[in-house]
């Protein structure tokens, strides 16, 4: 099947309709986020767009690897989330949860192969298309119209729902996936034709390391997205010391976007507008002060 093509009624792929469900659910408690142009050197039109999710009051135990960082752990205890760490993969975690599932009773939120979950990260989608058209519309900073989406991948959530909303919204644009050199098991799977399970994985950073994708993301990656290039840790690095200085602060998993741009992995197209995701500023201040004096 080719990319964007309709599979039909039975079709597991996550709708446009879903996605504005989802947006209608979340109105009112997720805060809209601003989409931001940066001039980057030979490369004007590249803009920029923060994701953030916002705790609801109930209880929750959020199960985390062993090797998560410290900011991390003590943001997410800092709202209130009891937290579990167990093993270093999400098939770890997910037995785990299922354990405290059974034991506690409560509703299971899974990291990212659920059509629900795909659902509402789509709404950045959703978002980058309205705001991008909005600002054509108001014609400020030179508003282009959307050439190429940038999505990092992790277990391919994020990228499948935005992917489904961008798609279908903007027929016309692309959706890249960006990952680790040292973690992709999104690239590895969709050359094999079926999802794979790294043996290993190695990357700093640490949102974007499953060593296998979902069934579900990796369907919506095979028919939805254009391709999916990977970064190296040290153009991750400067990527997120460059926000720095652009006043943002992203975490490493967040800052490979940006990573695909200055390196070169994507290049910009020609009168239209590159838009890369950052999702996650959770990054330990003595290392990013590493970072920034190095």
């Amino acid at each position: 099947m080719s990319r964007g093509e309709s599979s039909g009624s039975d079709s597991p792929l996550v709708t446009l309709e879903a996605v504005r469900s989802a947006a209608a659910r979340i109105a009112g408690t997720a805060r809209r986020t601003p989409l931001l142009q940066a001039r980057c050197g030979e490369r004007p039109n590249l803009w920029l767009k923060a994701f953030a999710a916002r705790m609801f009051g109930v209880r929750a135990t959020i199960v985390m690897p062993v090797d998560a960082p410290a900011v991390k752990l003590e943001a997410t205890r800092a709202m209130g989330a009891t937290v579990e760490q167990v093993g270093t993969t999400s098939s770890e975690r997910g037995a785990r949860a299922l354990e405290i599932l059974h034991e506690q009773g409560g509703t299971m939120v899974p990291p990212f192969d659920h059509p629900e979950i795909i659902a509402g990260q789509g709404t950045v989608g959703l978002e980058i298309v309205e705001q991008l058209v909005d600002a054509a519309t108001r014609r400020e900073a030179d508003s282009p119209g959307v050439g190429q989406v940038l999505v990092p991948i992790g277990g391919g959530g994020l990228i499948s729902g935005t992917a489904a909303a961008v798609r279908a919204l903007a027929p016309e644009a692309d959706v890249i996936g960006v990952e680790p050199e040292g973690a992709a098991a999104m690239q590895a799977s969709l050359a094999a034709g079926r999802p794979l399970t790294l043996d290993r994985v190695d990357t700093i950073a640490d949102g974007l390391k499953p060593v296998r994708p979902g069934d579900l993301t990796f369907q919506h990656c095979r028919e939805l997205v254009k391709e999916v290039v990977t970064v190296t840790d040290r153009a991750i690095r400067e990527a997120v010391v460059w926000l720095f200085r652009e006043r943002l602060v992203v975490e490493p998993s967040g800052a490979a976007t940006v990573a695909a741009v200055l390196s070169g992995s994507v290049q910009p197209i020609p009168g239209k507008a590159t838009v890369a995701v950052l999702s996650g500023g959770n990054i330990e201040p003595g290392l990013l002060a590493e970072w920034l004096v190095g």
